[in-house]
């Protein structure tokens, strides 16, 4: 954290920023640290580097007024970050003294000012900038809500930011195959299927919990298209004091999504895509800077795939329209992104659940497409999120956001719920609408400033989560069919029964202060903190009131990081957060009964060395809360409490030239404890395996410029369906294979691609759902996948 510079005005028209503490001015300029400076105006930008590198600078204001800066984030020497942030200002650098700096202008001939060498910045304004780390799969930096955009060294928590090239280059389509690269993370609903559900550190992470930008609900409910990311920030563990309350809890992590915003060099390109077994289509990616200084920006990405899937009568059409504005002022950045995504699929797969006593069927023997082709999930999600920062002065800065959304869905299923053990499951069709409307609103302010020894970064935050929906549907008489031997079975006709409407209005409110404090030349960064939060919830059936929920908790969290040196720190925290109870899913006997607010609590350890091209990972947590269920009656309950503990090793960069490593592992001990009569105490939860690990490779060929080779190996050990551990999965692994070339061809830049996922064409149920999923049951792996694609810049 920056020590803050105290501002002293001189006699002479000279101001001398005077930046840290009389100890640090004798500070070496030519040693790299990590920097973490925002855009805004020069003189603003130039005194927080300076303070953040503990030494002083005199400037005439003159000199700096009405000039900006585009920042700069990563590690430099005092005079290297310096001559970045002074580039295109006429400006150049002049010692005075031991520790100390005055600027001049660049016309003027002084004997002795710096002619430093040329440094590229990426800082490209409001917004995340592109400063990946060491092979571009990662960036340096991910978004933490009140506390702002770290370093990942300077992070008390367990985060990796994948970069758009990253997934460009994976082909990632939607946030499920994004998060793959992540071995805390695991998808739990099949590809293709209605929605997407994951499962951080063993525990359910929804679509709503994932923020755009800090802000959570804005992003669409069901899928999200990787097309519109700039960069994908994975938090793990309760996030409550970092962006407030998430809908539906995020106990293992988060997932925050940065828009794309326009660069300094123009961009225009243009992806032509393909799936296997016929899924084709094309996204278009438009960036331009300009005005003076080129403050305005505008950012356009355009996709539409569609086609057939690896299943049998199934077939997905997606498509997503994201325009993105931004302002780089003096003072001021502002950006406005909206967007329109929409989702079709015929004959979605669905978990497969299994009845009591039900051995658990054999994944291989699973060759067909079990939703009845009459099936169909339809879903369209209008969205924008409007962002502000302001400064006050060089040492206090104004920030807001708001967002909203409007989603319509409109589905038509059936359960999966096998009742023998040679595959019979009742079909039971029923139709479902479903309309959401999301408002969500943030205001902060955030002040450097310095106590005597100690830097403070102040910041105060306060959220606002509301979010209306509506359900409603109907029941159509019963059929039969078979897991391994699917019968089509005529399209519903007149429904039976129609499903009572609901109404719930859901606010989430809160108000978080939180303090960091640097000591020791920055070395040491402690982060205390509060979030008040309160959950109110108003559900009705039919119009007839049913439940509501007023419920208040303060949650406080300790975050602390010492830098031991420049490539290690050790750090821990200690997260409370208040969450809104579950909601029973449409599936459940129960459907749309909202079970009370709940406490989670995490503790964790760990340490990040970071070898300047390798950086690694190692962490403890324990992480403790309610547990949900589904009971033989089809009743959502609530029951229990659930501990999840373990070790992570996160891998990423590139150890060697022209060879990048992005995975890991994780190590999960998760028990139940104090359920109903001790029945299930000590026995595993339902979808938390033993081992989680993935390692990804890719390989520049030196002997064919432009060729890189990837590949890929994920693996899940065995986990419980059940919560009685009757009933379990068989452990897999899953080999993926790629490559890509790019070249110049007419003289513009082309890049080919080719992957192939699940290469073996293995068959294995993918993840358990954990019990307060919105259905329960397995998922079918994804047969062998195909994906090609070509980029041409123009």
């Amino acid at each position: 954290m920056p020590l803050t510079p105290l501002l002293r005005p001189l006699s002479t028209p000279l101001l001398l920023l005077a930046l840290g503490l009389p100890t640090l001015a004798c500070a070496d300029a030519t040693a790299r640290r990590s920097f973490d400076v925002p855009a805004g105006s020069l003189a603003g930008a130039l005194t927080r580097f300076a303070g953040q590198a503990g030494v002083s600078l005199s400037v005439d204001p003159a000199l700096v007024s009405g000039r900006s800066s585009a920042g700069l984030q990563g590690e430099y020497g005092v005079e290297e970050g310096f001559q970045a942030l002074l580039r295109g200002s006429g400006l150049q650098l002049l010692p005075a003294g031991q520790g100390g700096y005055t600027l001049v202008p660049q016309a003027q001939p002084v004997e002795g000012a710096h002619e430093l060498p040329s440094t590229t910045i990426n800082g490209e304004g409001f917004g995340p900038a592109s400063d990946a780390y060491a092979g571009g799969q990662v960036a340096r930096r991910g978004n933490q809500g009140l506390l702002g955009e770290r370093d990942f060294m300077e992070t008390p928590f367990n985060m990796t930011s994948l970069t758009s090239e990253a997934l460009q280059n994976q082909q990632a389509r939607t946030l499920a195959d994004a998060v793959a690269n992540d071995p805390s993370v695991r998808t739990t609903n099949p590809s293709a299927g209605r929605f997407e559900q994951f499962s951080v550190r063993g525990f359910s992470l929804y679509n709503s919990d994932v923020a755009y930008g800090g802000l959570y609900g804005v992003l669409p409910t069901y899928s999200i298209d990787m097309e519109m990311v700039e960069r994908v920030d994975i938090l793990k563990g309760p996030g409550a004091l970092l962006n407030g309350l998430a809908p539906n809890g995020s106990i293992g992590g988060g997932v925050n999504i940065e828009p794309k915003r326009a660069g300094d060099t123009p961009l225009t390109e243009f992806t032509a895509l393909y799936a296997s077994a016929g899924q084709a289509g094309g996204h278009v990616d438009i960036g331009r800077r300009f005005g003076e200084d080129q403050r305005f920006g505008l950012r356009l990405n355009a996709v539409r795939q569609s086609g057939d899937t690896e299943w049998d009568h199934q077939s997905l059409d997606r498509e997503a329209t994201v325009l993105g504005f931004d302002v780089r002022g003096e003072r001021a950045r502002l950006s406005l992104d909206v967007g329109h995504q929409e989702r079709d699929v015929d004959a979605p797969m669905e978990r497969v659940g299994l009845a009591a006593n039900v051995k658990v069927p054999k994944a291989k023997d699973v060759h067909h497409n079990f939703a009845q082709p009459w099936s169909y999930s339809r879903a369209k999600d209008t969205f924008g999120a409007l962002r502000g920062e302001y400064d006050i002065s060089d040492s206090l800065m104004l920030y807001g956001a708001f967002g909203a959304r409007k989603g319509d869905y409109d589905f038509l299923r059936h359960n999966v719920l096998v009742n023998n053990n040679s595959g019979r499951f009742t079909v039971s069709p029923r139709a479902f609408q479903r309309e959401e409307d999301v408002r969500t609103a943030t205001v902060g302010a955030r002040s450097w400033f310095n106590t005597g020894p100690v830097g403070h970064t102040l910041n105060l935050s306060l959220n606002r989560f509301e979010l209306t929906f509506d359900n409603s549907g109907a029941r159509y008489a019963n059929g039969v069919s078979n897991l391994f031997e699917p019968v089509a079975l005529p399209s519903p006709g007149t429904p039976t029964a129609p499903d009572d409407p609901t109404h719930t209005e859901t606010v989430l409110s809160s108000l978080a202060l939180a303090d960091t404090l640097s000591f020791a030349d920055d070395t040491v960064l402690l982060t205390l903190g509060a979030r008040l939060q309160r959950v109110e919830v108003d559900s009705s059936t039919d119009g007839i009131p049913d439940q509501a929920y007023d419920e208040r908790a303060t949650s406080p969290a300790m975050g602390l990081v010492w830098r031991t040196t420049e490539q290690l720190s050790l750090y821990m925290n200690y997260m409370e957060g208040l969450t809104q109870g579950q909601t029973a899913p449409e599936t459940a006997e129960n459907s749309g009964e909202v079970f009370a607010p709940f406490r989670s609590k995490q503790l964790e350890v760990g340490a990040k060395y970071d070898m300047g091209r390798f950086s690694t990972t190692l962490s403890l947590f324990r992480i403790e809360r309610p547990m949900y269920y589904t009971d033989a009656a089809g009743y959502l309950r609530d029951d229990g409490e659930q501990r999840n503990q373990g070790l992570e090793l996160n891998l990423f960069g590139e150890p060697l030239d022209g060879v990048r490593v992005l995975g890991g592992a994780m190590f999960l001990d998760a028990t139940q404890v104090r359920t109903v009569g001790g029945v299930n105490d000590g026995k595993r939860p339902v979808g938390a395996p033993i081992v989680n690990a993935n390692l990804g490779l890719e390989w520049d060929i030196p002997a064919v410029q432009g060729l890189t080779l990837s590949a890929r190996m994920i693996h899940t050990s065995s986990q419980y369906l059940d919560t009685a551990n009757t009933q379990k999965l068989d452990a897999w692994q899953r080999y993926d294979l790629g490559a890509r070339y790019a070249m110049k061809l007419g003289g513009k830049d082309v890049t080919l691609r080719a992957s192939v996922e699940n290469v073996l064409d293995k068959a294995y149920w993918a993840s358990a759902n954990v019990p307060e999923g919105t259905a329960t049951g397995m998922t079918m792996s994804t047969p062998r996948t195909w994906l090609v694609s070509a980029t041409v810049g123009f």
